[in-house]
């Protein structure tokens, strides 16, 4: 799977870059580089991407407004971002700027490689400016939802989860699949990690509109219903 892919790494770090690179071609990776966020959003203009992995701290504009203007520009191939400042604002930064992944300097190569895989496997799907499922509207870029009229404040797991299941409406989502595209491989270690944040979700999103929207399938997972 990982040799077919095309990387695009934004890092102004040369023997990181370089490291990085070196690396990927070895798994059979494409790889192009870019040392600046304007030289980053020059490339992943004119070529479609499979993932991008994009360092924060850039010369010129760094890497969350690069971050930001991809997404604002339509550029929806998968960010995977570098940092040595990991405290939980900066993260939750670059989450709500539009990056799916995050990772924190120093690092392995071999967890970036597993961090891409994961990417791969949710595929560079186009994302609509709003995700509309019955009265229910969600927009990535700005991590707004709505009901109807109602704005609705949910926090980055909640969100996260709501967002795949909107993304796929009528489909059951595995316990597994909901895990890996709200917690990545980080997620929470327990067994009730996806109840918990199911309960509060409906909690947010159905109860106080009289609503039934996501649904349990016994043994199997959760379902957004399709409206009527």
């Amino acid at each position: 799977m990982l040799s077919d892919m095309r990387v695009l790494i934004v890092e102004d770090e040369t023997k990181i870059a370089a490291v990085i690179r070196r690396g990927l071609e070895a798994e059979g990776i494409a790889v192009d580089a870019a040392a600046t966020g304007e030289e980053g959003l020059w490339r992943a203009g004119s070529t479609d991407f499979d993932a991008i992995i994009l360092d924060v701290m850039l010369p010129g504009i760094d890497g969350f407004e690069t971050c930001r203007r991809l997404r604002d520009d339509g550029v929806w191939a998968p960010v995977l971002m570098l940092t040595a400042r990991g405290a939980v604002s900066d993260r939750v930064t670059g989450l709500y700027g539009g990056a799916d992944d995050y990772l924190v300097k120093p690092f392995s190569f071999e967890e970036l490689l597993a961090r891409l895989r994961a990417l791969a496997r949710r595929g560079s799907v186009e994302r609509p400016v709003v995700l509309e499922v019955g009265d229910l509207r969600l927009d990535p870029r700005t991590h707004q939802v709505w009901r109807g009229a109602a704005e609705i404040d949910l926090p980055a797991k909640e969100f996260a989860l709501l967002e795949a299941f909107m993304r796929r409406p009528g489909q059951v989502l595995s316990r597994f699949t909901l895990l890996e595209q709200a917690w990545d491989s980080e997620y929470e270690n327990r067994s009730n990690v996806i109840e918990v944040h199911m309960r509060n979700l409906r909690e947010k999103i159905d109860h106080p509109f009289g609503a039934q929207s996501i649904e349990t399938v016994r043994g199997v997972g959760y379902r957004l219903c399709r409206p009527g």
